[in-house]
């Protein structure tokens, strides 16, 4: 299947366990050190690969190192970057994650590039030969909120393409402006914080619906270890999560948009895709890294 992510790049520098950092000069041993492909766009991007679909990725990266391995990280897993934007003088966007013996991560992040993503950077043509497209932290690519954008997403959805939507941030404001995209897309995947900041509900529940009435499809509110709320205008469902041992939570978002978009894509109804993406976020919660485990049998587990 043809998928195209559009959005955020981030390379992610992980180690576990980080109980507490070490003061002044200390070093402390770790079991593992990593870099990743990340971001609401990249991770996504890998994740839909290894699950079988052919994948392009647009956004922005700066043109240094951490720019490079991107692009090679995210060939190896066979999604194309050759649209991915080269910044002259920019950084790529990074993070740095502590992971806690919890799977808890903190982060320190820099945005980078992402922050100047427009239109300009993406290759209309081939948004339109896509099956779908998914749409990564449309909260703090700023460049993308612009009427222009907004048609050519309509123009998508006339054509039958399916276009997803997850966010990056906790944060109010930018939150706010990426809920103008709703009324473009078909569904949004925001966790429970993000769907209450979004929305300034009391409640998921109340959250989703508020979302749903501004013109998507489905709503899936991800709850972490109690699975995730499907909304949508046949009703709602609590889809559980599965139990695994939980390493690292990075990624599971994305994981689970991939899972999610896949299930769509092969033509399942949004309540099993829900649980295709539930079975994809356990596999990557198992390792360290946007891009760890191996998702093949998810679909057996997401039946």
């Amino acid at each position: 299947m043809s998928v195209v992510t559009v959005g955020v790049h981030i390379v992610d520098i992980l180690t576990r366990p980080v109980e507490t950092i070490p003061a002044g000069q200390d070093t402390v041993l770790v079991d593992q050190i990593r870099l990743t492909a990340a971001g609401a766009a990249a991770g996504t991007a890998v994740d839909l690969v290894k699950l079988g679909n052919k994948v392009t990725s647009m956004g922005a990266i700066g043109d240094d190192e951490l720019g490079d391995f991107l692009l090679m990280i995210m060939s190896r897993h066979g999604v194309d970057v050759s649209l991915l934007a080269r910044r002259t003088g920019e950084q790529t966007a990074a993070s740095i994650l502590p992971i806690r013996p919890d799977g808890g991560r903190p982060s320190f992040h820099v945005p980078g590039a992402n922050l100047s993503v427009s239109l300009a950077d993406l290759d209309v043509e081939v948004l339109r030969g896509a099956r779908a497209v998914h749409l990564g932290g449309m909260d703090v690519t700023f460049g993308l909120g612009e009427p222009a954008f907004f048609d050519v997403l309509d123009s998508l959805r006339e054509r039958g393409t399916i276009v997803t939507m997850d966010l990056l941030s906790e944060m109010p404001d930018l939150l706010a402006m990426a809920r103008s995209f709703l009324p473009h897309v078909d569904h949004v995947l925001p966790n429970a914080a993000q769907a209450l900041a979004m929305t300034g509900a009391d409640t998921v529940e109340e959250a989703a619906a508020a979302l749903l009435a501004d013109g998507v499809s489905g709503v899936l509110v991800t709850l972490g270890e109690e699975g995730s709320l499907v909304v949508t205008a046949e009703g709602s469902t609590r889809v559980p999560a599965l139990e695994v041992e939980v390493n690292d939570t990075t990624g599971c978002g994305d994981a689970y948009c991939a899972g999610f978009l896949t299930g769509l894509l092969r033509g399942r109804d949004v309540v099993t895709a829900a649980r295709w993406g539930t079975a994809a976020a356990a596999r990557v919660a198992t390792g360290l890294g946007s891009d760890a485990g191996d998702l093949e049998g998810i679909f057996d587990e997401g039946r």
